[in-house]
């Protein structure tokens, strides 16, 4: 990550917007609440390396990552914090040891495995975090599978439970309140279950950003701080500190006659009687640019003015319909942050601000502003 502000295709964070963002889900927690980031997904796309060391400056009491490959890249990097990885599988065990990562423990397969790693490298009490499953049914403990969790872990030494944790699945969506308060009731019950046997306290953990925002009374041991910390409120009219702005600058200008043609692949792109101006600029749906933004059905910024798209958007590159408007070769793009924000173009795509942003690819260049 560089901090030049003129790269010819940059996703530029904003360190102002992550730190107030930051600062505003802290201010829901009880100073005793641990806070953990999620920096998976190269940081949901605005960059793993530098955005966990942001959050390691920042306070953060712990980093979270999907796979074990991604906890080894900021290890290497020099991240010093503790790292959970969500899903750890089972073929990488010596290398989340080696790396001093604590794994996410689904199933009891999962928890027998590592086990026989440890118990063959003579290492004891590796901190390992129970996963419950409450309600979302995708990984974790199911109610009828806590005896054998417990009688299992009773009988080794290998590993200590450093949290027990579960994931809500509807936690921004009011309708779903009801199973969002029955997830954490059964999460609670069954982690308490887990700790009477246990004879020690684990870590708890259950909300997400959207748990954070609308159900801090439950915020347990620690909270998982993911999309809110990028930019992304669960709360209706809240509006969070934007802290990716996707940006690139104008390659070429051309104004086109009605005779000129069509404009773009399988020729979509259509010149208005009395002229079309358009802008090329250097990003497509290589960098996330989505298709189906095609064709006038996205817009983007250029010199305060939204500008439809005009044709197919290609691979490295789409065109813009700048008619009446002021651009020149070198202006700047705005593809998403301010205007369109990244809720925008996930209502147009009929999609979730996730998916847009761990959509720009690593060619992007992160450019950090301070």
């Amino acid at each position: 990550m560089t901090e030049r502000k003129d790269d010819f295709s940059r996703l530029e964070i904003s360190l102002p917007g992550c730190l107030e963002n930051y600062r505003y889900f802290r201010s829901k927690l009880e100073p005793s609440t641990r806070l953990l980031v999620l920096v998976k997904a190269n940081a949901y796309g605005h960059g793993a390396v530098e955005f966990a060391s942001l959050m390691e400056d920042a306070g953060a009491d712990y980093l979270a990552v999907a796979y074990p490959v991604e906890g080894i890249e900021l290890r290497q990097a020099g991240i010093k914090s503790p790292i959970m990885v969500l899903t750890a599988g089972t073929d990488f065990f010596n290398e989340i040891i080696d790396n001093g990562l604590e794994p996410g423990i689904p199933n009891l397969s999962s928890l027998k495995a590592l086990c026989a790693v440890l118990q063959e490298r003579g290492v004891k009490d590796f901190p390992v975090h129970v996963k419950l499953d409450t309600g979302m049914h995708r990984l974790g403990f199911m109610t009828d599978e806590m005896a054998e969790l417990i009688d299992f872990l009773s009988g080794t030494e290998a590993v200590k439970v450093k949290s027990v944790y579960s994931h809500l699945a509807a936690a921004d969506d009011p309708e779903h309140d009801g199973f969002t308060l029955g997830q954490i009731s059964l999460f609670k019950e069954n982690a308490d279950m887990l700790t009477a046997a246990l004879g020690y306290k684990p870590l708890y953990h259950m909300l997400n950003s959207a748990g954070i925002e609308r159900f801090p009374q439950y915020q347990f041991d620690m909270v998982r701080l993911g999309i809110g910390i990028y930019g992304v409120s669960a709360i209706p009219g809240n509006r969070l500190s934007p802290v990716a702005s996707f940006k690139c600058k104008v390659l070429q200008v051309k104004a086109l006659k009605a005779g000129d043609g069509t404009i773009g692949y399988a020729r979509r792109g259509k010149i208005a009687p009395e002229g079309t101006v358009i802008a090329t600029i250097p990003v497509g749906y290589a960098d996330g640019v989505d298709r189906h933004l095609s064709c006038g059905k996205g817009y983007f910024t250029v010199n305060g003015q939204r500008v439809p798209t005009i044709g197919n958007i290609c691979m490295d590159m789409c065109m813009l319909d700048v008619t009446g408007v002021d651009v020149k070769v070198g202006d700047t793009v705005t593809i998403f942050g301010d205007d369109p924000s990244i809720s925008d173009l996930a209502a147009v795509l009929g999609t979730i601000p996730y998916e847009i942003l761990t959509s720009v690819p690593r060619r992007i260049e992160r450019v950090v502003i301070r």
